[in-house]
């Protein structure tokens, strides 16, 4: 199967080598989004809720490129700088899976890029 490469706007450019999501076949597999706003490519710090929702805007961003949207996610990683943030990511990451939420696994790691407290990459079916 050939892949396509999808970019949008509606996120953040990539800071390295990849691309924002590449889809094959019916699969879309998103690269790991973190707090950069798209309309500066800045990173937007604030509280671990702050970045967990502009985190899952860029999230957006990419699904709509593609033609999805949050109900076509299959599976999520959140990647968080500290555990003790994880009730906080929840609750915001819940908003947006109101029905049926995808698999997921969410790891602490010693460090993000950036300086961010939280990443997330996603895989959908479209």
């Amino acid at each position: 199967m050939k892949k396509k490469i999808i970019t949008t706007t509606q996120a953040p450019k990539p800071v390295g080598p990849y691309s924002q999501a590449v889809q094959v076949g019916n699969l879309l597999f998103c690269s790991g989004q973190v707090s950069i706003d798209p309309k500066d490519n800045l990173v937007k710090g604030g509280d671990i809720k702050s970045q967990t929702k502009l985190t899952l805007e860029n999230i957006k961003g990419v699904l709509t490129a593609a033609g999805g949207s949050f109900e076509n996610v299959v599976k999520t990683t959140i990647f968080l700088k500290r555990m003790g943030d994880f009730a906080h990511v929840n609750e915001v990451y819940a908003s947006y899976f109101l029905n049926d939420p995808p698999a997921r696994s969410t790891v602490e790691v010693s460090a993000l890029p950036k300086g961010v407290d939280v990443e997330i990459e996603v895989i959908a079916s479209l």
